[in-house]
């Protein structure tokens, strides 16, 4: 890499965290093993984002769609992100890490909902510098985001004149910047109904790895390809034949 680089990072990075089941099935191994290696992976890549400095880190934990699989599957994601949070909790509280939830929560039962919050309040960054804004995306689906934005519109007076930069601020992301960097994982190359509208100028990464593969190298692997991008939000002033 040229010059400074290296020093070039991105404000928000999201990650589509794919590949838990087929990993474990590669290996031989029940399901549950690689949800849990998910988990630890997830932890990790929270550490990494305060360590390298960035702003928000932004997580697909559980899509809209991720409900139409077995009532089986269900009920463990359920179950280990409940343990998750439990487990987790006094690590964000303990590194600065202000948790916060975006996504159709109603959909979870109520003591999963009821943990939720306490997890936000008490990650709530009041008396000390907060270092990274994490951002669970649970139950969260891009079409869903911009469907409720438009509801959320319309309840306000009929003279209200919408734009692109006031329609943002009925989305769920509304408290964060839009992610400079998104990272699937999965070997797919797709964004998955995840973040429609924010995406727009986001660069994307997609290594050729399962979730439970991807470690701070291949984190810093996909922040050094970031620095590499040459980032125009459609300016044509640079174009060249």
């Amino acid at each position: 890499m040229e010059g400074n680089q290296t020093e070039t990072l991105p404000n928000h990075v999201a990650i589509i965290m794919d590949g838990n089941n087929r990993w474990a099935t590669e290996k031989g191994l029940p399901g549950v093993a690689g949800h849990k290696k998910g988990v630890e992976r997830a932890r990790e890549a929270v550490e990494y984002a305060v360590k390298k400095g960035l702003s928000t880190l932004t997580l697909f934990a559980f899509s809209s769609e991720n409900w139409g699989r077995s009532s089986e599957e269900v009920n463990l994601l359920m179950r280990l992100l409940h343990t998750a949070l439990q487990e987790e909790v006094p690590n964000l509280i303990k590194n600065s890490v202000q948790l916060s939830f975006i996504g159709d929560l109603s959909q979870f039962d109520d003591d999963l909902i009821d943990q939720m919050k306490r997890s936000e309040e008490m990650t709530l960054c009041i008396d000390k510098e907060k270092k990274l804004d994490l951002v669970v995306a649970a139950s969260y689906g891009g079409r869903w985001d911009i469907v409720n934005a438009v509801n959320n519109i319309r309840d306000k007076d009929s003279d209200f004149i919408v734009t692109e930069e006031n329609f943002s601020s009925f989305l769920s992301t509304s408290s964060f910047e839009d992610p400079d960097l998104c990272i699937r994982t999965g070997n797919e190359i797709r964004v998955s109904n995840f973040l429609l509208w924010q995406l727009a100028y986001s660069e994307l990464h997609f290594p050729n790895i399962l979730w439970p593969d991807f470690d701070d190298t291949k984190f810093e692997l996909a922040l050094e390809e970031y620095a590499t991008r040459s980032r125009r939000y459609g300016d044509k002033s640079n174009f060249q034949i």
